[in-house]
C-alpha cells in the first residue's frame, strides 16, 4: 500500500522545499517516491536545478518529479468528456466558440483533473510513497473540497440518466443550440462519478493519506494556519504534523535577532499551545537558500533524520455517527471553531455545517432519514449533532 503526504500552507512558508526535503529523505532510504506539485506556480525545476514538468521524470535514484498540468490532462486523458463540455459551453454560436483548453477555465475543473491524476497514480502502484506539494492554503481547500463537492452536485443533478439525454439532446440542440453530453460523454461522466468516491475514501484514508502544515513564527501565518486545521477537520481531512519554518537559531547575538527571536518564541509557543499531541518540528533559518540537493540534504540531516516523518500517528478520531440513550449523536472534530461562527442546517438527505464562506454537506445515513436534529453544540472541540425519530401524530 503506498503513502500519500500532502503538504500546505500559507504562500511562502517554503512547502516546497519541506516537501521536497521528504521527498529526497525517502528515495534515500530506498524507497521509489514521486514528488508531485499540483500548484500552477510550479518551481520544482527551479528546486532541484533539473527540468521537471507535466510527465513523470527521473530527478536521482528512487525519486521522481511530476507538476500536473491540466490542459494537458484534459487534452490527453478526458478529451471526449472536454469535448461535450466545450460544445455545450459555445452554445452553437460561432461568435461565442469555446476551445477545448477554456474547459479548464470552469472553476474547480483543474483542481478536479489535479485531484484525479493522483488517484491514478496511486492505483497504478508504481511508486511507494507520493508526496504532493500543494498550492496556497485557500487554493488547496478549495481543492481538496472538491471530490465531496462534485459528488454531492453529481448525485443532485444526474440521477435522470441516459433516458433523459436521449429526450433532451435533441430539444436542446434544436431549439437552444446547446449540445448536451452524448452517451459516450455520459458513461464518462459516470466514470468520473465512480472515481470521485474512490478519491474520497482514498484521501480520507488515514491509513494512506496525511496532510501536513507547514508555517512560519509569524502572527497572519500563524492565525491562517490555525484556520486551515480548523476547516480540515471540517471537511474530515486528517493532519499529523505541523512544520515550523525559517526559526532563527538561538545562537544570533544580535540586537536586531534578539527581538525577532523572542517575537518568534511568543508564536512557536502559541502552536505548541494550539496542537498539542501533533508532532511538530522546527526548521532553522539557514545562512543559505533551500535550493539543489545538498540544501535538501541538510535538512534531511539536521531535521528529518530520526523522527518517524513517513508514519501516522493516530492524536484524534473523525467523524462518526453513533447510538445514544435518546436517539443518535454525530461527532466531528472541529479544533479552534468557535461555536458562534457555525451555523447547522438539516435538509432531507444531509447535515448542512457552514462556518464563513466554507459549506460542508455530510450525508445522513439510510437508517437516520426521517429522523431530525434536536439539538447542535460544540464539546472539547467536537462537533456534537443529536437526532430524535420524528413524531408524527395519528389521523
Amino acid at each position: 500500500m503506498a503513502r500519500i503526504l500532502i503538504f500546505t500552507g500559507k504562500g511562502g512558508v517554503g512547502k516546497t522545499s519541506v516537501a521536497a526535503a521528504h521527498a529526497r529523505l525517502s528515495a534515500g532510504e530506498g524507497v521509489k517516491t514521486l514528488l508531485v506539485s499540483t500548484d500552477m506556480a510550479h518551481n520544482l525545476s527551479d528546486l532541484f536545478q533539473c527540468p521537471v514538468g507535466r510527465e513523470e521524470v527521473q530527478i536521482t535514484e528512487n525519486l521522481y518529479g511530476l507538476e500536473i498540468d491540466p490542459d494537458y490532462m484534459l487534452e490527453h486523458e478526458y478529451a471526449h468528456l472536454g469535448e461535450s463540455i466545450t460544445a455545450m459551453l459555445s452554445q452553437g454560436s460561432e461568435k461565442q466558440e469555446v476551445s477545448l483548453g477554456d474547459t479548464v477555465m470552469i472553476p474547480g475543473m483543474d483542481e478536479l483533473f489535479a485531484l484525479l491524476k493522483i488517484l491514478d497514480l496511486y492505483e497504478q502502484g508504481e511508486y511507494q510513497r507520493i508526496i504532493i506539494d500543494c498550492a496556497p492554503t485557500g487554493e488547496t481547500l478549495s481543492m481538496l473540497k472538491m471530490p465531496e463537492l462534485f459528488c454531492w452536485y453529481m448525485e443532485k443533478f444526474f440521477p435522470i440518466g441516459k433516458a433523459a439525454m436521449r429526450v433532451l439532446s435533441p430539444v436542446s440542440n434544436k431549439l437552444f443550440k446547446i449540445q448536451l453530453p452524448d452517451k459516450t460523454a455520459m458513461s464518462e461522466i459516470e466514470k468520473m462519478f465512480v472515481r470521485l468516491i474512490k478519491l474520497q475514501e482514498l484521501l480520507k484514508d488515514r491509513e494512506v493519506t496525511s496532510l501536513r502544515l507547514v508555517t512560519l513564527p509569524e502572527k497572519m501565518v500563524v492565525e491562517e494556519t490555525k484556520r486551515n486545521y480548523m476547516y480540515l477537520n471540517l471537511y474530515g481531512y486528517y493532519v499529523d504534523g505541523i512544520y515550523l519554518n525559517r526559526v532563527l537559531p538561538e545562537e544570533a547575538d544580535n540586537p536586531f535577532f534578539r527581538e525577532w527571536e523572542e517575537i518568534q518564541g511568543r508564536y512557536i509557543q502559541e502552536l505548541k499551545e494550539v496542537f498539542q499531541g501533533i508532532p511538530m518540528l522546527s526548521i532553522p533559518w539557514y545562512d543559505s537558500e533551500l535550493r539543489g540537493l545538498e540544501a535538501l540534504d541538510r535538512v534531511c540531516r539536521e531535521v528529518l533524520a530520526g523522527h518517524p516523518v513517513f508514519s501516522i500517528i493516530e492524536h484524534q478520531a473523525g467523524e462518526c455517527y453513533g447510538k445514544t440513550d435518546t436517539g443518535y449523536r454525530l461527532l466531528l472534530p472541529v479544533p479552534l471553531l468557535k461555536k458562534e461562527k457555525l451555523q447547522v442546517y438539516q435538509s432531507a438527505t444531509d447535515v448542512i455545517l457552514k462556518v464563513g464562506n466554507f459549506k460542508r454537506n455530510i450525508p445522513i445515513p439510510n437508517t437516520l432519514r426521517g429522523w431530525e436534529i434536536s439539538s447542535a453544540g460544540i464539546q472539547e472541540q467536537t462537533l456534537y449533532v443529536d437526532f430524535r425519530k420524528e413524531e408524527r401524530s395519528g389521523l
